[in-house]
């Protein structure tokens, strides 16, 4: 009996050390205005090889802002594998006005953004994973844990979406050339209270993404991203991608999930209309409606 309940015990142990946070606490920043800290974390990041690509600081979230950054092994990596990796080009930072740093665990999203493709790309996520580190420190990681293995296929329970879910598909176009210009215009009017947070293209693959910013004050991010934890900011923006001719945006219960692992059913339950009210405003972007 002793040895089973060991190796039960063994067993819980190993599966832990195999889980993965979302984020990871980078070194605190000396007081100072939101905008001057996420310049001084822009910096530290060009000064590691990034190649900064976009700023967000969400609507009703005045404490809160994000630094995108992109890296160009990975992103060679990405076009080698083609297809919706390209929703993985984004390099997202934290920032908050107390000074509170943090980052994207690579380890953790590329494993669900690549899927199947992660270990093709694993020296590059390393180098993400080793700069991200010494630009911004690391401390703890945080947001809750999924194990490695699960991100793959990731959903949060049982009937819930995966990333390839039906419904992450938003319009079809004749074309690539016309599934950009469709998003970039509506983008650029701010339809649906959008905006474009940064945008990465590769034409030779008929491949793109856009960081959105929801900026509608009813169901946008300053709505329900306060419900849910405004400490997971690295978590934002929200993509949209383009593969060929074909507009997708993971759906939020699967997005918000997959970035807030820890999420009560209850807090989920609270903002139960915000997954089609996303999807909503996206096809719109995307063309649909």
């Amino acid at each position: 009996m002793k040895k089973l309940i060991l190796c039960c015990a063994l067993l819980c142990w190993v599966q832990l050390s195999l889980a993965l946070t979302p984020y990871v606490h980078g070194s605190r920043l000396a007081a100072a205005d939101l905008a001057t800290q996420l310049t001084q974390v822009e910096k530290k990041l060009q000064a590691e090889g990034f190649t900064l690509v976009g700023r967000h600081t969400p609507k009703g979230m005045p404490q809160y802002g994000s630094v995108v950054v992109t890296d160009p092994a990975m992103l060679e990596a990405i076009r080698g594998i083609g297809g919706s990796a390209v929703i993985a080009s984004g390099i997202r930072v934290g920032v908050q006005s107390d000074g509170a740093v943090s980052y994207m665990n690579p380890d953790y999203w590329y494993r669900a953004y690549l899927r199947g493709k992660f270990t093709s790309a694993q020296s590059a996520v390393k180098s993400v994973q080793t700069r991200l580190s010494k630009a911004l420190g690391e401390g703890a990681g945080f947001g809750g844990d999924v194990p490695e293995g699960d991100l793959s296929n990731y959903r949060y329970m049982f009937g819930m979406e995966r990333f390839d879910s039906a419904n992450s598909e938003l319009k079809s176009h004749a074309s690539f050339e016309d599934a950009l210009k469709t998003v970039q215009d509506n983008l650029s009017r701010g339809l649906g209270g959008t905006s474009r947070v940064y945008e990465v293209i590769m034409l030779d693959q008929k491949i793109a993404v856009m960081g959105v910013a929801l900026n509608d004050p009813k169901d946008g991010e300053g709505y329900w991203v306060n419900k849910v934890g405004p400490e997971h900011i690295a978590g934002l923006p929200y993509e949209l991608y383009i593969v060929g001719n074909k507009v997708y945006a993971p759906f939020a219960r699967y997005r918000i999930a997959l970035a807030w692992p820890a999420l009560g059913m209850g807090q989920f339950m609270g903002i139960s209309h915000i997954p089609e009210a996303i999807r909503g405003t996206l096809a719109g972007v995307a063309g649909a409606h």
